[in-house]
């Protein structure tokens, strides 16, 4: 039987998270032909989950919730969303994901009966800058606290998450393989030492945001040129996302892709030409260095008090 999932705080990540998970677990129950009624997962894996409590800190922001998890099917109508219950909600959770502001992580996380109620179980943080010993530094120490970045084109099961190494523990295999399979579940996962994640941060959890500048300048360009906006953007989009796929097959390499498509003389090079006239390259690498120094700045202790 699995576990229950307790995700403090349904922001834009934690949604997207629990929404990616409900949305793989759905796809699994249909490939296991589950009866049309059932709201649990009926599964003898104890690294995935067959309950999920969902907390948010308003009355008003339960429906809005609730109709983010509905079109999942089952397991989303079987979401449970409460209001300022966090601590009921963890004392009945296996497994915690904390994906609140990082400035709300003192309040959430020391309110009454938090810490006896975090006790021996696994505490997922996706706060942003906030390392492991602030987190720990907030909980008992028998709580298993780990990091995690998603970024959210887990709703969709494409994202890209990083996780710090697993602490040790007598239930290690356990704990790695429950993080294995709610990331892996929702695109891919890998393992990165905490000192890289404020990078990790800027690079793959804000990289949509700037994937998304270069997706519309490219569509606006298209459009300049004559084409209808709805094709310019399925041109471009889908462009962006087969180089992608192109760049991560074994042996590949991003200048070699670029390589094979710039002819002598042709419209390619022509292009390029622009872009290092724009500093485009240079401006985009100073992009992610500029994030990553404020993802470290959300951390400091003088913000997480606030």
């Amino acid at each position: 039987m699995g576990y229950t999932l307790c995700v403090l705080g349904c922001g834009t990540m934690g949604v997207a998270v629990l929404s990616g998970t409900l949305a793989s677990l759905e796809s699994r129950q249909k490939l296991e032909d589950h009866t049309s009624g059932t709201t649990l997962i009926r599964s003898s894996d104890s690294t995935m989950p067959s309950r999920f409590l969902a907390c948010v800190n308003r009355e008003e922001s339960i429906k809005r919730v609730q109709s983010q998890f509905r079109p999942l099917g089952v397991l989303g109508e079987a979401v449970e969303v409460s209001a300022k219950k966090n601590v009921e909600a963890v004392r009945q959770a296996d497994v915690v994901l904390l994906s609140c502001k990082p400035q709300q992580a003192v309040y959430i996380l020391g309110e009454d009966g938090m810490k006896e109620a975090l006790e021996g179980k696994l505490l997922i943080s996706m706060l942003a800058g906030v390392t492991i010993a602030q987190t720990e530094a907030l909980v008992c120490s028998s709580t298993k606290v780990i990091r995690a970045m998603p970024n959210t084109p887990c709703q969709i099961l494409e994202g890209m998450t990083v996780v710090s190494p697993i602490p040790v523990s007598p239930d290690v295999e356990r704990d790695r393989g429950i993080i294995m399979a709610i990331f892996s579940s929702i695109g891919r996962c890998t393992v990165l030492e905490e000192k890289h994640f404020n990078a990790a941060t800027a690079l793959s959890a804000a990289g949509p945001a700037f994937a998304c500048v270069f997706l519309e300048a490219m569509v606006d360009g298209g459009v300049m040129m004559g084409l209808p906006r709805p094709e310019a953007l399925e041109l471009a989009a889908q462009t962006l996302q087969g180089a992608a796929r192109m760049a991560l097959q074994p042996g590949a390499h991003p200048a070699k892709i670029k390589d094979a498509v710039t002819t002598p003389g042709g419209c390619t090079i022509a292009g390029l030409l622009a872009l290092e006239d724009g500093r485009v390259r240079s401006t985009i690498a100073r992009t992610i260095q500029v994030a990553s120094e404020r993802a470290s700045e959300l951390g400091q202790v003088s913000n997480l008090k606030q």
